[in-house]
């Protein structure tokens, strides 16, 4: 049966302060690097390979993903980076601390910023994602916030259109991304309700093995900790 390996990148440098992140760039921590160390270790010891690797266009997902494929000693695969796959886009809240938000909009509305699957975070008042590693995009593509169903409605058409053609053909693949578009896309495997979504937790560097069937039906789910 053919693999389709979900990881979540290691601790990032936003991570350790407690920021909403979303399409800053920023890096791993030491931590990170060791968490995706143990992750290409797990993968290795469980005899999983896979064929192409697919990341988003953010150094902390990329970084994650070559240091797994060192790991598993699978350097030689093909990498897809792919502006789909990038975290959801936190809006106004980018860079803010996550505890700092809570005293001032209240930890229930922070908390359905984050969690709800609808709920869309305070906007940008103009789209402001122009380093280089977008200017070959549309300028429409730059969102100014996302919720996770807008997340949801980019992320998984790059699995439809990219990976699942991979899969059915029986060649495994690996999607190293980001806690929400990650969400979006087990919401989107699992068939999970609008409500349940909210529960789901993706943590750093903890690979998500599904093995699929000839229908992309999920057979089995292993999460390697």
């Amino acid at each position: 049966m053919v693999k389709l390996i979900l990881v979540r990148h290691g601790q990032s440098i936003a991570n350790a302060r407690n920021e909403y992140t979303g399409w800053s760039d920023v890096d791993l921590t030491p931590k990170g690097r060791q968490q995706a160390h143990l992750a290409g270790q797990l993968l290795k010891q469980q005899k999983i390979s896979f064929e192409q690797v697919h990341t988003s266009v953010l150094k902390r997902a990329i970084q994650t993903a070559l240091v797994i494929m060192a790991e598993c000693g699978q350097v030689d695969r093909q990498l897809t980076k792919s502006w789909r796959l990038n975290e959801r886009h936190y809006g106004a809240l980018r860079g803010l601390n996550k505890e700092l938000t809570r005293q001032e909009y209240g930890a229930q509305q922070v908390a359905q910023w984050r969690r709800s699957y609808e709920s869309v975070p305070p906007a940008l008042k103009q789209a402001d994602d122009q380093e280089r590693i977008y200017q070959r995009y549309p300028k429409d593509i730059l969102p100014r916030a996302e919720s996770l169903a807008m997340a949801l409605k980019r992320t998984v058409p790059y699995f439809q259109d990219t990976v699942a053609p991979l899969l059915l053909a029986q060649h495994s693949q690996l999607i190293v991304a980001h806690g929400s578009t990650l969400r979006a896309l087990i919401k989107y495997l699992e068939n999970i309700s609008d409500t349940a979504i909210n529960c789901v937790e993706v943590g750093n560097a903890q690979p998500i093995v599904y093995e699929l069937d000839e229908r992309l039906a999920i057979v089995d789910k292993l999460i390697l900790r």
